[in-house]
């Protein structure tokens, strides 16, 4: 089964208050996951390996055997690609984890968008930052 994941992650002054954003569709464009999560004072690359990291894990859950990753961050789509190196210490951890958990799959097609292209799980941050800083 093939499942289409739309990731963003976002931290508000960077570093700061950041969240990521997920939003998993079937191939027929129906959302069977939506979601963000507060992550707490990260930078926004953090934020976006999480986003992507948090997906795979739930595409395997709801029973992919392919997907497609869209994200709007470059830096982490063409790291992963393997055509960008990881220099950062942080990154390459999260890169690691994500580079594992893309190993469950039988194939993995990953694509860059602009911010436009990815509003739904943009939303999804956008809400996870505003909730989180309301607390406070």
């Amino acid at each position: 089964m093939k499942l289409i994941t739309y990731t963003d992650g976002g931290a508000r002054n960077n570093p700061g208050p950041a969240a990521l954003g997920v939003v998993i569709k079937n191939e027929a464009g129906k959302t069977l996951a939506a979601y963000g999560e507060y992550l707490g004072p990260q930078t926004n690359n953090f934020a976006e390996y999480s986003a992507i990291i948090s997906a795979l894990k739930k595409a395997h859950e709801l029973g992919a055997t392919e997907v497609e990753c869209i994200a709007d961050s470059k830096l982490v789509i063409e790291q992963l690609k393997g055509n960008w190196r990881v220099k950062e210490p942080t990154l390459q951890k999260l890169f690691m984890q994500a580079w594992n958990a893309m190993q469950k799959f039988k194939k993995i097609t990953l694509k860059h968008t602009l911010r436009a292209g990815n509003t739904e799980a943009d939303a999804e941050v956008n809400k996870a930052i505003d909730a989180a800083l309301k607390k406070t």
